[in-house]
């Protein structure tokens, strides 16, 4: 079954994190970078252009076959629907539109191209994992004691990465549950409406693409190796990390991690700009430019596994996003 995890348990640390304290040290010295807040339409058209790539690509794919329509429905389906997932990611932050509606429905738009009703709920839960990182029992970013305990060899993290969508859709409800609102329905709804139109005008196949494609875009694929570099601790006493390589081109650069945990407001065209102008801050600290490469070390490092996440107390108070 391969070589035995040796990390057994999370790394407990007190309640305060990194990035509340750096972001109050770096604006201290650099306090040009709250130019960088705000939100930026140019998110808008991007998600359009992909929105409608991905789309085009699935009604293709019916011509294909066999391996021929897998593999394009994994490389290019994977990667789209991926850039799509960030772009929700962006909207989680209300960083298109300053009016918080309309990110929440062009998050709903976007899903329609992924075949899953998931930019609500999404929203819900991640601001969250930045208001209280690592935190029992709210931040369901964190992998459950079961997660380490079963997954806790070289064959078994291979299934682990493989499932990361259905760890990501079925967390929160066992760890942090919380009833449906009204936004949430109509995601539901408007994206349950599209797969059915979007299957009866086109055929099945283009819908499968849709969905298969998200599926295996969070699971073995280059893109998905930000689930495992964001937080997993390959370096001791580093809780977040960011990535500085190509694919940030196609995932509106959530590699630029610890500069969007430090500076959550601002949008996904200036994190550049905030790694430059406070390298003092962000050059010592461990970094990646190959997330294929974090994902080759998480199933091979027998010092790595589910386990390997900082975790904190439960302390939730009236915490806010400066």
């Amino acid at each position: 079954m391969g070589q035995q995890v040796s990390t057994t348990s999370f790394t407990r640390v007190g309640t305060d994190e990194p990035h509340r304290s750096r972001r109050k040290a770096i604006l201290a010295k650099h306090p040009e970078i709250l130019d960088l807040y705000g939100s930026d339409i140019r998110l808008l058209p991007v998600i359009l252009a992909v929105m409608f790539a991905q789309l085009s690509l699935a009604v293709y794919s019916t011509q294909l076959g066999g391996w021929q329509w897998f593999l394009l429905c994994w490389s290019l389906g994977g990667t789209l629907t991926h850039w799509l997932s960030l772009g929700n990611h962006e909207l989680a932050h209300n960083l298109c539109f300053k009016t918080t509606l309309y990110n929440e429905l062009l998050g709903i738009f976007a899903n329609c191209a992924q075949g899953f009703p998931s930019a609500v709920t999404f929203k819900k839960y991640h601001l969250e994992h930045h208001y209280y990182q690592g935190s029992d029992g709210i931040d369901v970013d964190i992998p459950t004691e079961w997660e380490g305990q079963f997954f806790n060899n070289t064959l078994k993290k291979v299934l682990w990465v493989i499932l990361q969508p259905a760890f990501y859709s079925l967390r929160p409800l066992l760890v942090n549950p919380k009833p449906m609102d009204g936004m949430e329905a109509l995601n539901f709804t408007v994206v349950i409406a599209f797969d059915a139109a979007f299957a009866y005008f086109f055929g099945i196949k283009a819908l499968a693409f849709n969905i298969l494609g998200t599926l295996l875009g969070m699971g073995i694929h280059p893109v998905a190796g930000h689930f495992i570099s964001e937080h997993y601790t390959f370096k001791e006493g580093q809780e977040t990390y960011s990535y500085y390589g190509w694919l940030n081109l196609v995932t509106f650069n959530v590699g630029y991690h610890n500069e969007h945990h430090d500076f959550p407001r601002v949008s996904w065209l200036s994190l550049p700009a905030v790694r430059a102008a406070a390298p003092e801050f962000y050059d010592p600290l461990h970094s990646y430019d190959s997330w294929s490469g974090v994902i080759y070390d998480y199933i091979f490092r027998t010092d790595i596994g589910p386990y390997s996440r900082v975790r904190r107390a439960n302390e939730k108070a009236d915490k806010k996003v400066e």
